[in-house]
């Protein structure tokens, strides 16, 4: 089995230590928090959105946007901030997200989004931290 290695890496201790368990469950066993229930869902002002497990910068707050799910969606990323795997999970063909800085599993990504890019990358609020602009 390959290993990929990232910038910042955590033992499984380090990981339980630092992040709650639900966090714990969705960023290091791919699972998926409730759709409604980030807080994050509803943040609008100017700033980013970065990973909850290192901090990396992910998500610009102007290319959030409305979709509907229940999770926070973006139609674009930093660029180079996360990579994509495939998911065959759940019976379905998914591109699965995640933090290019610490492996952290955010969510995935969908060819249904608004121009420009047509994407839209559905990522569990409890993954990401808010920094607002001001």
């Amino acid at each position: 089995m390959e290993t990929t290695l990232y910038p910042v890496t955590r033992s499984d201790a380090e990981w339980r230590a630092l992040l709650s368990p639900e966090q714990y469950a969705v960023m290091r066993q791919h699972a998926t928090e409730r759709p409604g229930s980030c807080a994050l869902l509803h943040e609008h002002r100017a700033g980013a959105f970065h990973c909850a497990g290192c901090d990396a910068k992910l998500f610009e707050a102007r290319l959030k946007f409305e979709s509907g799910t229940g999770w926070p969606s973006f139609n674009d990323p930093v660029p180079g901030s996360v990579g994509t795997t495939t998911d065959r999970s759940h019976g379905m063909l998914r591109t699965e997200v995640h933090c290019a800085t610490c492996g952290s599993h955010l969510g995935h990504v969908f060819p249904d989004g608004p121009p420009p890019t047509g994407l839209r990358y559905c990522i569990n609020g409890i993954a990401l931290n808010f920094k607002s602009a001001d």
